[in-house]
């Protein structure tokens, strides 16, 4: 029998945009109509297809299998997130059964077994798992990182958990005022914490989203290749979708890496309308694009091409524009947008249908915390602007002693509304940390307000401050990237106190070559360009391919990098070649 996708309209299922107090009613709602998700191989063939009418009744199947086990009502279950219809399953079983579920990343080629073990037993041990249920293929590694840990009652998949007998009790879903699921921040250097959104909260910020963010229409389809384990894989192209009945199709976020091009082939085929992805994505689709065979395609239906999870480069998605325009690409269909998983996902959106706003500000005033406008070119950085603050939902942008600051007066970001999270979980005094007793979120983040819209210059603890100097790393890092033996992602820029007591600047430089006088030459090709550019004197070490950590969104994680350098993770990479 041939497979085919779900419907993008439901013909017979009167079309509501998150209007509902609870996700589990949601998917009751979407199961009325003929929409679902899904599941593609990596070459573009449908592998797995569920509907949300199949969805509600395997997970409320599920959730009885759950209620027979007697387990306290919000009892973390650990969900290993890879991009199937096993893990879609038991997360909305748990919403039906009353348990708090807790997405945790897949194995990455960017990181040891070892080393994956020790994440998945910190965040098993951290919340205090219960349950933890993963795919076949990672048993072992699950196994693994769950032994002698009192608190777990079964490990296993989900045919596993399908086998236990269901019990006849009535389920008791998760209410409004209750939680909905327990997200770990990525890129955390200490123990990852545990961000817990209610069912209220993600609601708001699903019906911002759809109402207006995203503006989402019954005739809308999704395409996805963001992993589960993100809160922008994970709210929104899994639960949003669901809470307005929207098909959604999936490739995984592995097989993206290999074919990017899968991605706009979906589009393309379904018709998406709605399809994300950072910056980086949109250009490893470009390098993808050795020859017009690579690619022939139809992206016209593509009305929103969101851009988030990373520091937005208006050049990357010019290229992509130029590189895709004849396939019927339209540059105004780019949505940058800002984000963060304590606030459920979204917190702005650039207006739609009309091209973003680039911002160029003068370098040198950037420097004293100023965003002065200037005329394109060297002497300017560019900033794109990421739109306002939802409906209901307020910026505020604030000095060091917490004032707040006028227009163009770059401070730290804080933001307020309907869409922040509870707080962290079990852990108040991070929670009194970053939330204030009148809800303001200390995002983290640095940036100012342009006629109401939020524009992003890095986060605060990247700041590089020599000399009275603030420097952004990602300047150091996008300059050193322009010579040609670089890509997009190899540098990793940071400060360090030197044996003179005195900070110093180090970036970390992938290096594909082991030929010496090439190492010596990359190294003072980069420290002379940050020298004549941006008047800084800069430590370059050198590290193996793959050598620079991420977050489990795939962001460069510069505190990670910084702690592997000083522990002496870097220390042979180089072969003793000095800078």
């Amino acid at each position: 029998m041939t497979l085919k996708p779900t419907a993008t309209t439901n013909s017979s299922l009167k079309h509501r945009r998150s209007t509902f107090e609870t996700l589990w009613e949601a998917l009751d709602y979407a199961a009325g109509g003929a929409t679902g998700l899904n599941f593609y191989t990596a070459k573009g063939d449908l592998a797995t297809v569920l509907t949300y009418a199949e969805l509600r009744d395997r997970a409320r199947d599920l959730a009885q299998r759950f209620a027979g086990m007697g387990l306290e009502r919000g009892s973390r279950v650990v969900l290993i997130a890879d991009t199937d219809a096993d893990f879609v399953t038991a997360f909305f079983a748990t919403q039906y059964a009353g348990l708090l579920p807790v997405p945790v990343a897949v194995p990455t080629s960017l990181g040891g077994r070892d080393a994956y073990i020790s994440q998945l037993r910190q965040q098993l041990s951290g919340c205090e798992a219960s349950l933890a249920i993963g795919p076949e293929a990672l048993m072992g590694f699950l196994n693994e990182a769950a032994a002698g840990l009192p608190h777990l009652r079964m490990v296993g998949t989900l045919a596993d958990f399908m086998a236990l007998p269901a019990d006849k009790a009535e389920a008791r879903p998760f209410a409004a005022n209750e939680p909905s699921y327990l997200q770990f921040s990525s890129g955390s250097t200490r123990f990852p914490k545990g961000i817990e959104i209610h069912q209220r909260v993600l609601m708001a910020n699903a019906y911002a989203i759809t109402h207006h963010g995203l503006a989402i229409m019954e005739i809308d389809r999704c395409a996805s290749w963001l992993p589960f384990y993100h809160d922008m894989g994970l709210v929104g192209f899994l639960l949003v979708p669901a809470t307005g009945q929207v098909s959604v199709d999936y490739i995984a976020t592995r097989d993206f890496a290999r074919r990017p091009l899968t991605w706009l082939k979906l589009i393309s085929e379904n018709r998406g309308t709605l399809a994300y992805s950072p910056t980086f994505g949109y250009e490893l689709c470009v390098k993808r694009m050795r020859s017009d065979t690579d690619f022939a395609g139809d992206l016209s239906s593509w009305r929103g091409a969101g851009i988030g999870g990373d520091m937005v480069q208006d050049t990357i998605l010019r290229r992509f524009s130029e590189t895709f325009a004849r396939f019927g690409f339209q540059h105004k269909a780019f949505v940058p947008s800002y984000g963060m998983a304590e606030t459920t996902l979204a917190m702005s959106f650039a207006p739609l249908e009309t091209e973003y706003r680039v911002d160029h500000v003068d370098r040198a005033d950037l420097e004293n915390q100023l965003a002065t406008p200037a005329p394109a070119g060297k002497a300017a950085r560019s900033l794109v602007a990421c739109g306002p603050a939802l409906p209901g939902h307020a910026f505020e942008i604030r000095d060091e002693a917490g004032n707040p600051l006028p227009e163009r007066r770059i401070g730290r970001i804080f933001f307020k509304g309907p869409s922040v999270m509870t707080g962290y979980f079990r852990q108040p005094e991070l929670t009194a940390e970053a939330l204030s007793p009148d809800g303001w979120l200390d995002t983290g983040d640095l940036g100012y307000l342009q006629d109401g819209e939020i524009v992003i210059t890095g986060r605060a603890k990247d700041l590089i401050i020599i000399n009275g100097r603030n420097i952004w790393p990602q300047d150091l890092e996008w300059t050193a990237e322009t010579l040609p033996d670089l890509r997009r992602g190899d540098a990793a820029a940071f400060s360090i106190v030197g044996d003179d007591e005195q900070e110093q600047v180090v970036v970390l430089v992938q290096c594909r070559t082991s030929d010496l006088a090439a190492r010596t030459k990359l190294k003072q090709d980069i420290a002379g360009l940050l020298q004549r550019s941006m008047g800084v004197e800069a430590r370059i070490e050198l590290v193996p391919p793959k050598g620079l950590p991420q977050t489990s969104s795939g962001k460069l994680s510069r505190a990670k990098a910084k702690a592997n350098f000083l522990q002496g993770v870097y220390a042979d990479a180089d072969l003793g070649i000095s800078a």
